[in-house]
């Protein structure tokens, strides 16, 4: 019954997902978007979390990241508070619950697809897109590597590929975008065993989280996270206890990120403008101190040179000198000894004539 209302949810109106281009999310914009009347998104139910990290191993796998160090049936990795990085779009940490000592609870973390994102607004490039499917998306062709958007995000999510010295890309969840457009579920979401995660319609998702509070008051706390919270996400939440002590913000607001960077970002084109040139400034200072740096470093490797070549210089010769007064002590002493042998040799023949 349960795999079968998650797809009920997951498919409803699933004819009207739609391929075309998503609405850019402009940096600095003042007017408050509210997002897509049928877009998608998540319900994620903390309740119902059991920490199997199925959910982990699934995004591991739709794309395509290296395998971690410990295997996703390792639960100790759970004893740490982890965050997304870009080896790892999702995970699952564990929290202790106050109403039940002893209990653990389990939340997972992602990228939560703001109505209006946080990160689209600070990025003076447009690198980010909000699409009609309720996804979050980067275009690392147009990205210059501020990492504007890191800062940015209210919820820790974005995070750079560092060790990628040529082409490094922000990276984050998806929301499985490609599946989407293919018709098919997110990978977290087919394969959580608990149906912690539901898929569909936002509109429909907080359908659902009203009335699963409305039907256990008992359980929930009366509140969705993510309905209003920073002007809404795509991904929800409802939980048994305080959202802080699932590890979420409890002090964010309900104004939209653009609203609050608005005055700050309205000097972004101007300075957009004098990236290449101040691009080319600090190009060539850093030519400058490589060229500084690399004369200083060839002068200090001919002095370092020039003084072994005097310290092994030294030891040769007071080697070559160790060495001549050795022979010579023992060349006197191979004199001495047929010397000696020789005044023996003349005495026993003086014994044998007598």
């Amino acid at each position: 019954m349960s795999v079968s209302r998650r797809k009920f949810l997951a498919w409803m109106g699933g004819a009207g997902l739609s391929t075309a281009v998503g609405r850019k999310a402009f940096a600095a914009s003042n007017k408050h978007f509210e997002g897509y009347p049928d877009s998608f998104g998540v319900l994620h139910d903390t309740t119902l979390c059991v920490g199997c990290r199925s959910c982990e191993a699934a995004c591991n796998k739709v794309n395509d990241l290296p395998q971690p160090e410990k295997s996703f049936t390792d639960l100790k990795v759970l004893d740490e508070k982890r965050r997304t990085d870009a080896a790892a779009y999702t995970v699952v940490n564990k929290y202790e619950s106050v109403k039940k000592p002893g209990l653990p609870l389990f939340r997972k973390i992602q990228c939560n697809h703001c109505l209006e994102p946080a990160c689209a607004s600070a990025c003076f490039v447009k690198a980010f897109t909000k699409t009609k499917e309720g996804a979050v998306v980067y275009d690392a062709s147009v990205c210059v590597g501020c990492r504007y958007c890191m800062v940015a995000c209210p919820f820790n999510i974005p995070a750079y590929e560092y060790d990628k010295v040529l082409d490094p890309r922000v990276v984050k969840c998806t929301l499985c975008h490609p599946r989407l457009l293919e018709g098919k579920l997110p990978g977290c979401v087919e394969v959580c065993p608990a149906e912690a995660l539901t898929f569909g319609k936002r509109e429909d998702l907080l359908a659902l989280a009203r009335e699963r509070i409305r039907k256990h008051p008992d359980r929930y706390v009366h509140h969705i996270y993510g309905e209003k919270e920073m002007g809404g996400t795509s991904w929800l939440y409802i939980t048994g206890e305080s959202f802080e002590q699932v590890g979420m913000r409890e002090d964010l607001g309900i104004t939209p990120a653009p609203n609050l960077t608005a005055g700050a970002l309205a000097v972004v084109p101007m300075v957009a403008g004098l990236w290449p040139l101040f691009l080319t400034g600090a190009y060539a200072m850093s030519r400058r101190k490589e060229k500084i740096a690399a004369e200083e470093q060839a002068g200090a490797v001919a002095n370092a040179i020039a003084e072994t070549n005097d310290a092994a210089e030294k030891k040769l010769a007071q080697a070559l000198e160790k060495a001549k007064k050795e022979k010579e002590a023992a060349i006197q002493k191979e004199v001495k000894k047929a010397l000696e042998e020789a005044v023996k040799a003349q005495e026993a023949d003086k014994e044998e004539d007598a």
